[in-house]
């Protein structure tokens, strides 16, 4: 019988830091989330599905959410590297830029 591995990242229940590792995870997700609209976003207008103002609405969207993260990660003193949890031997969770 083989034993499961130990997780590559877990949640800490240390009241001294539960509150930073969970802000650290949930930026992690809106993060990753962020990236994939991003990357959707270029390929539609790429491919000449948006309108003008579309795509004006969209890069003004895209900016303001990533003026968000990063008044959150100072906020929180997190850097895009804390944000790109370790998945073991999948790599990192967030892909480079």
């Amino acid at each position: 019988m083989t034993r499961p591995t130990e997780p590559v990242w877990k949640l800490r229940t240390d009241p001294e830091t539960v509150e930073r590792d969970l802000v650290k995870l949930v930026l992690t997700l809106v993060e990753l989330i962020r990236q994939l609209m991003e990357r959707q976003a270029l390929r539609r207008v790429d491919g000449g599905d948006l309108s003008d103002e579309q795509v004006e609405e969209l890069g003004l969207a895209l900016m303001r959410l990533n003026h968000a993260m990063t008044t959150l990660k100072d906020h929180f003193g997190l850097d895009d590297h804390d944000l790109n949890l370790d998945l073991g031997p999948l790599g990192p969770l967030l892909p480079p830029d």
